[in-house]
């Protein structure tokens, strides 16, 4: 059994993973697409706003008040690989990314939030 401190020590060691990801209502198939240098911690954002009844998107937060948690599930559409020296733009490339899912999703307007 591994002590804290090893414990603590392999928790820093462990990169988030920066992509682009989509919550998707299975009900009706309409997808939020976002992008983070962090997805887990912004799913979970996106999670807490939407239980407490916040979230910036109101047709995404009258779907999940309608339909609950159930119907909404978290997709990762792409990874994006960050260089160790920090020579990328993450919040660009992010973008950029983010543009070339939607893109080749080729999701109309209809069905994004």
């Amino acid at each position: 059994m591994k002590t804290r401190k090893e414990l603590i020590e392999e928790y820093r060691r462990v990169k988030p993973q920066a992509g682009v990801f989509q919550i998707k209502n299975k009900e009706n198939q309409k997808v939020f697409i976002d992008n983070s240098v962090n997805m887990e911690s912004l799913w979970n954002r996106h999670q807490t706003e939407l239980k407490l009844g916040t979230h910036r998107n109101t047709e995404l937060q009258k779907d999940w008040d309608n339909n609950g948690s159930g119907s909404l599930i978290f997709e990762i559409l792409s990874v994006l690989k960050v260089s160790e020296d920090g020579t990328n733009n993450i919040k660009k490339e992010l973008k950029e990314l983010q543009e070339l899912v939607i893109e080749e999703l080729n999701i109309g307007n209809e069905s994004l939030y």
